[in-house]
């Protein structure tokens, strides 16, 4: 029987690219995200109060999901909205009653809206708890439903794609994003105390930085933002270091780390090399 594995965020992106990678390595998948289906509409994804942005972002629940099975595994398709408990709870259950449990857990979504990367001045104060509940409380609460089935079964795998803005309190930049800032800090938390409290009965837990990632997403905003797509890692990199990280036994010793998976996936030589020929990569 393949083991499991549960990834939020899963309909493109990073999280799609650990999903895949996840299936490469003889995962059934489970992919949780709100873009269910080809044909939903994008939901509003600006990243400032200035401008609304409805633009069509590519991929879904489904078809990852798709894309999962042609790899030869089984996979199960899960709407879930980070910041709506009761949608959380509802796929939790949703996938306790097709599959049992899952083996690894990848909390890879997140929340974007108006405010993510604004002034403290500018973003609306009802922003804040939506960016605290997608990265902190909906992971906490899947944990809560999850976790009992894994120390029954005496293992389970918890990760977190982290960022360095939740542990890098003093940020340089004009824009620095408090809204991101403090979401990724409610989230990095949580593997920690999944290490302090159930590290002896067989659960392992990582934090994983990203690094600055060429997703669908990002692509639409890298002039804006100052990023210069050329230094993007690729989504796949990280796919790769995250499938590395729950099936290399060596990745133990890396638990109490904050762990970057580009350089993990260049240094390990988990993906082919991306970076331009003879220069420097900020991002690394």
């Amino acid at each position: 029987m393949s083991p499991k594995a549960l990834v939020t965020g899963g309909s493109r992106g990073i999280g799609k690219a650990i999903a895949l990678a996840l299936a490469e390595h003889g995962f059934d998948v489970a992919i949780a995200a709100r873009t269910l289906r080809a044909s939903d509409p994008t939901p509003e994804h600006s990243q400032t109060v200035h401008k609304q942005d409805l633009r069509p972002l590519p991929g879904s629940v489904e078809e990852t999901c798709q894309e999962v099975e042609a790899r030869g595994q089984k996979s199960l398709a899960l709407r879930m909205d980070l910041t709506d408990l009761d949608s959380v709870e509802a796929a939790c259950d949703t996938l306790l009653a097709e599959w049992g449990g899952v083996d690894v857990i990848v909390n890879n979504g997140r929340h974007i809206g108006p405010g993510l990367m604004d002034s403290i001045l500018d973003t609306p104060i009802e922003q804040y708890p939506l960016f605290v509940m997608a990265h902190g409380v909906a992971p906490i609460r899947i944990a809560q439903k999850l976790l009992p089935g894994m120390l029954e079964r005496g293992h389970g795998t918890f990760v977190t794609i982290s960022s360095g803005a939740g542990y890098e309190f003093y940020p340089e930049g004009a824009r620095p994003g408090l809204g991101y800032r403090i979401g990724k800090a409610s989230g990095h938390t949580l593997v920690g105390s999944i290490q302090a409290e159930h590290r002896d009965q067989g659960i392992k837990a990582f934090n994983v930085n990203p690094g600055f990632v060429l997703t669908e997403r990002n692509s639409l905003d890298v002039d804006e933002f100052g990023f210069d797509p050329a230094w993007a890692g690729p989504p796949a990199a990280v796919g790769a270091a995250v499938a590395w990280l729950v099936t290399a036994p060596e990745a133990d010793a890396l638990q109490r780390q904050n762990i970057d998976a580009q350089p993990l996936a260049l240094e390990r030589s988990l993906y082919p090399d991306w970076r331009p020929a003879g220069a420097t990569n900020p991002f690394l």
